[in-house]
This record gives C-alpha cells, structure tokens and sequence, in this order.
C-alpha cells in the first residue's frame, strides 16, 4: 500500500458509522462497569451519588478511549471501519493527545445538550437540538483542508 493511501483520511460517512458501532460497544462497556459502582457505592439515583456515578461514566468512556487510541489507535469499531488514530508522523498518539481528544470530542455532544436545557425543551426538541449539534460538529471536517 502507497504512503498515500496509507494515509488517505476517511470520509465523513464511514466515521460516523464508526461512532455509531462505538457508541453501542461504550453503552455495553459501561453498563458492565456500573455494577461493580452499584454494588460498592448503593442507589445513586440522586444526590452526591448521582454525581459520582456521572464522573465514573466520564471515567470509565475516557479510559476506553484513550486506552485504544494509545495502543495502536484504533477502538474496536475504529478496527471494523478500517480507521486508524495517528500522530503526524504515523505514531500512536500520546496520552496527553489523546485525553485531549476525548475531551474535545464531548464538543459533539454538549453544546446541543446545553441549548436543550436553556430553552427547556421538551418532547422531540430534546432530540433535535442535540442532533442538530451533531450535525454541524460534523460537517467542520470540511473546513481542514486535510479533513
């Protein structure tokens, strides 16, 4: 394979899909790690506990993450979807790099969420305004030149 190809970014469509099937293997992911949380820390539906176990989901996502985008860059959907997270110079990101990454990449979702909650949106507009967020999050790989 050319350097070339081996570097050609992916298009916006198979990314997407890739953030699909990961967002589907992560729900398992933390449903898994929940319990254990469960079991040691009780009812946490609301309260301190509530906040906790938001922070452990935030942990537990960014560990999945930054484990697999630091070793060998690719999560498990990312390997389906032949897609690879490199350094500029085709290494394996750095830590550093890579939990600033997922922290950036909450930019996909809490903005819309944020609108959401300031316009106390109800019903389907709940949906919609994230979603909207998401799609303009999206479309700017089109204002990188290298995508």
């Amino acid at each position: 394979m050319s350097t070339a190809a081996a570097r050609a970014t992916p298009g916006l469509a198979r990314r997407l899909a890739s953030a699909l099937y990961d967002l589907l293997l992560l729900a398992a992911v933390v449903l898994v790690a929940t319990f254990p949380f469960l079991a040691f820390v009780g009812d946490a539906t609301s309260g301190w506990r509530r906040h906790l176990l938001q922070a452990w989901v935030l942990g537990v996502s960014g560990a999945y993450f930054v484990w697999f985008w630091t070793h060998r860059g690719q999560t498990l959907a990312m390997k389906t979807w032949r897609i690879r997270l490199v350094s500029r110079d085709d290494n394996d990101v750095t830590a550093k790099r890579a939990v600033g990454r997922y922290l950036l990449a909450w930019c996909w979702v809490l903005p819309g969420l944020a609108v959401a909650w300031a316009l106390h949106a109800k019903t389907w507009m709940l949906i919609l305004i994230p979603a909207a967020n998401i799609l303009l999050w999206a479309l700017t790989v089109y204002l990188d030149p290298q995508r």
